[in-house]
């Protein structure tokens, strides 16, 4: 894998790509400084929304030459909204196409060329992306999980995540991310690029090397809680035929994370204590899923379904209750 080597002088010669790097963060710290060396050797046009942060995030890239805009932070956060905010500071001095990128990611130098012209050639896709990697995976199994995550099959795709190249165009027609949703925003633009009659690809390339930084138990549970939250949302949102977005991911953290718990200990105060047999259908999933993912990654598959159930109910009580869902941080 290349990697930009951060500890260079910026090159001032640019190659005459047609596109500006929107970046979003808030305290990324020395992720950031990585993330905006990296595109500051290989694009003259770059946004940095910046979130509130107190660590001179902001002071870093303007020292770099970067643009910054400072989201209002008087108004509940979502990463879509600060994406959006970013797109109306670009739209001032447009490119063909955006680059969205987390603070927390280093773009890989081989990206932009094949990313660029492959929607010069091809345009009926709308947005493409490519591998993201975990630059730690091996500090934590949480990261390893993620890098795990990050390894999606190539060619048509139905969705990218947050880092991805994006036709202006296109990104504007549709109104750009919903803004309300406090995860799962990339997807949700998907569903509406697709209904549009846009195609979306997913590279055989090295995209950007990302820092999940999560070493604790804790950290994973809420990144998963967070995870149901968006499938619960995303299938209220697109769950109708034929689109049925995330309509399988919110039953089956149902059904694990919550359903078979419940009736196995109610049925066993109820009705008879063999109902706790029930659970013993977890092991049995474990055993059936490690034949695909291996032992580790199945158990923690399994085990994410718990969280996963607890941010799904918190959405569908919030929406009960007329009340917006809070963003649920893992960092």
């Amino acid at each position: 894998m290349k990697q930009i080597d951060l500890s260079a002088p910026s090159d001032t010669s640019f190659p005459q790509y047609p596109v500006t790097a929107i970046v979003i963060g808030r305290n990324e710290g020395t992720r950031l400084q990585a993330c905006l060396r990296a595109l500051s050797q290989q694009l003259s046009r770059i946004v940095y929304v910046d979130s509130g942060s107190t660590d001179g995030s902001a002071e870093f890239a303007k020292g770099l030459g970067v643009q910054v805009v400072q989201l209002d932070m008087a108004l509940p956060f979502t990463a879509a909204r600060a994406r959006n905010f970013g797109l109306r500071a670009a739209a001032t001095d447009p490119t063909d196409f955006i680059q969205f990128i987390d603070g927390d990611c280093i773009l890989q130098p081989e990206w932009l060329p094949a990313a660029v012209r492959t929607l010069q050639d091809a345009p009926e896709l709308a947005v493409v992306a490519g591998r993201r990697r975990e630059l730690f995976p091996e500090r934590s199994v949480y990261n390893w999980l993620c890098d795990l995550e990050w390894d999606t099959p190539v060619g048509e795709a139905r969705a990218v995540g947050g880092d991805m190249l994006i036709r202006h165009d296109a990104i504007r027609a549709v109104g750009g991310f919903r803004e309300s949703l406090i995860a799962g925003e990339e997807p949700e633009m998907c569903v509406r690029l697709r209904a549009a009659g846009w195609r979306i690809r997913r590279l055989p390339v090295e995209m950007t090397l990302h820092d999940a930084d999560i070493t604790r138990f804790g950290q994973w549970w809420r990144r998963s809680k967070r995870a149901g939250h968006a499938f619960a949302e995303g299938a209220a949102l697109h769950g109708a035929a034929p689109e049925r977005h995330w309509v399988a991911e919110t039953r089956r953290a149902l059904i694990w994370g919550l359903a078979l718990p419940i009736i196995a200990v109610l049925g066993a105060l109820l009705v008879h204590p063999v109902m706790l047999a029930l659970l013993l259908v977890y092991p049995l999933q474990v055993a059936r899923l490690s034949s695909r993912l291996g032992r580790k990654r199945a158990v923690y598959t399994l085990l994410g379904k718990f969280p996963e159930a607890l941010g799904a109910v918190q959405f569908y009580l919030n929406r009960l209750r007329n009340r917006r869902g809070m963003l649920i941080e893992y960092k």
